[in-house]
């Protein structure tokens, strides 16, 4: 029961995280990418800042400092504007659907970097899963994107972030790490404007409720991962995370009009099928042992 309150959950939040990606493209139009990172930067950092103060969590502690917490905040800074760039200048699909290999990337950085065991199988799975990367972005070829790249340095910012989160002390809380990476966007996005030229623009009522809709609806998403996480297995809930794909696709379709062509439901299906049996894997590795 347990662990379908946590699939429900995931599904949820994957839908959540779906709406989000969608006011963001919505206000991308007329605001610029650094305005939005930074609005969401403030906001987030606000908000996990005062359930900190409310819990009588220090906003900062020199574990703070540690190598694996900077790397987090590098690999964050790092997928958060890549993501983020990527919705806003390319198909919401495409950029969805490169964004579910993170879990690949993830399982060979913790083989490569973290001496975790994995084998041939799903060495194979991940090679296969990142072909249907390629298959989405078809480098070389006639419809190729240039900033369809944008989604892959975003899939490796998470993936690092992923990886560093396993080193993080753990006296440092969930809701401490929320809120170092929303403070970390803040400088980034004030450096983006700086780089791009574009700055604070006024925003209309309309564009004021999108951004605090995206902000919303991103924190609750945010929180009901970790919920989903901690009521079911991870190994039967982290599936349900594609399900952010399928939403992000009827997003894609129905708002903003994106025919997604066959190459890319082959490499979103092959990207999911590869993520899916990694985790069916290493689920049935561990029960062995």
């Amino acid at each position: 029961m347990d662990n379908l309150r946590g699939a429900v959950i995931m599904v949820f939040a994957m839908l959540g995280f779906a709406i989000e990606d969608m006011f963001i493209k919505l206000m991308g139009t007329d605001i610029p990418i650094g305005q939005i990172l930074f609005v969401l930067g403030v906001g987030g950092t606000v908000c996990f800042g005062a359930v900190m103060l409310v819990k009588g969590q220090p906003l900062y502690e020199r574990a703070m400092l540690t190598r694996p917490i900077l790397l987090r905040a590098l690999g964050e800074i790092v997928g958060t504007l890549g993501f983020v760039s990527a919705i806003v200048l390319t198909p919401i699909s495409s950029a969805s659907a490169i964004l579910q290999a993170t879990p690949l990337v993830v399982t060979c950085g913790a083989a490569l970097f973290l001496g975790d065991p994995v084998g041939w199988r799903r060495w194979s799975a991940i090679l296969v899963g990142l072909c249907g990367v390629i298959l989405i972005i078809r480098p070389g070829m006639e419809s190729f994107q240039a900033l369809s790249l944008l989604a892959v340095f975003a899939v490796f910012g998470l993936s690092l972030r992923d990886l560093a989160t396993r080193r993080v002390p753990k006296s440092i809380s969930s809701f401490q790490l929320s809120f170092l990476a929303f403070v970390a966007i803040i400088p980034t996005s004030l450096l983006y404007m700086v780089f791009s030229g574009k700055f604070f623009v006024p925003m209309t009522g309309l564009q004021c409720m999108y951004m605090g809709s995206a902000l919303a609806i991103g924190l609750v998403a945010y929180y009901g991962i970790v919920a989903a996480m901690r009521i079911g297995e991870i190994s039967f809930v982290t599936p349900f995370r594609y399900t952010r794909l399928l939403f992000a696709m009827v997003v894609g379709i129905t708002v903003f009009g994106e025919n997604p062509d066959l190459m890319t439901y082959i490499g979103a299906t092959i990207i999911v099928a590869s993520g899916i049996y990694t985790v069916w894997r290493e689920r049935k590795v561990k029960d062995v042992a």
